[in-house]
Order: structure tokens, then C-alpha cells, then sequence
């Protein structure tokens, strides 16, 4: 599965995208399964509150389900201006 992150997530992890293999069912878990990865993912993934997620470009609750996924992004929220 293609992981991407964006601003402050890709700072925190060191890359803007990663390939990962997971047997997580839904997001939660998967975000589980990345904090355990490296202390940059930990710190990315400490207060999910403050992410958003997108299952192949549509915007996504915490837990919906990877079945059939193949990209995850994960990105601060979008602020107007």
C-alpha cells in the first residue's frame, strides 16, 4: 500500500511517501501498525485528532476499511484564507 504524508507529518517522518505492507482492516489500525515503525511516525501519529486521511484521493473517517485501498494520505486540516 502507498503511504503519503504532507507538511508537517512528512517533516516529522523523514519522507513524503513510503510503500508499506499491512494486514490492518481499517485506518485506525493502520495507524496503529505506523507508530511502531520509527520515534518520527510515533510523534506524527501521537494526536490523531489533528489529521486527516484520504483512501485514494476521497476523504475517509478514522475507521473505514482498507479492503481494496491502494493509496492512504495523511494531512493536517485545510484551513481557508
Amino acid at each position: 500500500m502507498n503511504i503519503r504524508y504532507f507538511a508537517w507529518l512528512r517533516e516529522r517522518i523523514g519522507t513524503a511517501r513510503e510503500e508499506v505492507e499491512t494486514g490492518a482492516t481499517d485506518v485506525a489500525a493502520l495507524i496503529d501498525e505506523l507508530r511502531a515503525r520509527s520515534e518520527g511516525h510515533a510523534s506524527a501519529f501521537a494526536d490523531i485528532r489533528a489529521l486527516r486521511v484520504a483512501l485514494d484521493q476521497e476523504l475517509a473517517p478514522m475507521d473505514a476499511p482498507l479492503a481494496g485501498v491502494r493509496e492512504v494520505a495523511f494531512f493536517p486540516p485545510m484551513t481557508g484564507g
